[in-house]
């Protein structure tokens, strides 16, 4: 019997209380953590943490190479202090030793210090660091928070939900046999998320789920995969850590003060939404974990 994909939930900023800390995720860490294969046994093994002051490498971030986790999923809330090249350096020999990582962040230069690491901080572009290589897409997209410049593609309100479109083939994470198609159709909408794209000389990646601006109509990447390889683990690059949030998945759970947005309650009266969202999830754990996502739900 295979143990527990051990996973760490990690933000780039201290434990602020007014900010997109990692207690603001918990709503993700209970749901992974309550996955059971079909002995009943856990799936998961999860830890969540905050990242200690910036200005120093991290205690388990800067060594997390030689650390136990089988996977890293990072959310980068910073705005450009997050990582030190000490940390980037762990992360990606973590990666290249076979650790699954997801990567995600927001808009415009929010969480733009995972730009150096390894593989798949070139899908992350930013505002004013790694910028989208086509420029017709470095054009503001929401244009009701105004503050906020590119890239912030409005894919609706926090507590509504997006319908995915699926770059063929269909991969793994956005498989569903309980969807009429077997896709995942719905993910977590946000008014201002942020850039990814395929690393131009990078063989493994491919875009494989798109979303649709609210305000333009413009069609934008929502995530990135990178195949397993001699190069390193499974990994996922994805345009906005707000597909994860609480206050995405139950805008009850309340938001930092500095959210302006009315929130919408779509997906309140949406359960199959809601388990699209929730199988999704389970499908990224299981296949950055190295498990196959085609078994029967947890």
């Amino acid at each position: 019997m295979k143990q527990p994909s051990r996973i760490l939930l990690q933000t780039t900023i201290p434990t602020v209380h007014d900010d997109w800390n990692i207690g603001r995720f918990s709503l993700l860490r209970d749901h992974l953590a309550s996955l059971r294969d079909n002995h009943g046994m856990p799936l998961f093994e999860v830890t969540a943490r905050d990242r200690e002051p910036p200005g120093a490498p991290d205690s388990v971030l800067s060594r997390i190479d030689t650390t136990p986790f089988d996977q890293l999923w990072l959310f980068a809330v910073d705005t450009g202090d997050g990582l030190t090249s000490m940390d980037c350096a762990a992360i990606s020999r973590f990666r290249r030793r076979g650790g699954g990582l997801l990567v995600t962040r927001d808009h415009m230069d929010l969480g733009s210090s995972v730009c150096t690491l390894g593989g798949v901080g070139p899908a992350h572009f930013f505002h004013s660091k790694n910028q989208d290589p086509d420029p017709s897409r470095r054009a503001v997209d929401d244009t009701l928070t105004r503050e906020i410049s590119w890239p912030n593609y409005h894919s609706g309100a926090n507590g509504d939900f997006q319908r995915v479109d699926i770059a063929l083939p269909l991969h793994p994470v956005l498989s569903d046999s309980q969807a009429p198609d077997g896709a995942i159709r719905y993910l977590p909408s946000h008014p201002h998320e942020g850039a990814v794209g395929k690393p131009p000389e990078d063989p493994t990646a491919r875009v494989i789920a798109t979303g649709r601006s609210q305000s333009t109509r413009r069609a934008f990447n929502l995530v990135v995969a990178f195949e397993p390889s001699d190069a390193g683990g499974p990994a996922i690059a994805e345009s906005t850590f707000h597909h994860f949030a609480d206050y995405n998945w139950d805008p009850s759970m309340g938001s930092p003060s500095f959210v302006s947005e009315a929130p919408g309650e779509a997906l309140a009266h949406s359960p199959e939404a809601r388990r699209s969202i929730r199988r999704y999830v389970r499908n990224l754990a299981l296949w950055l974990g190295g498990r196959p996502v085609d078994s029967p739900p947890a």
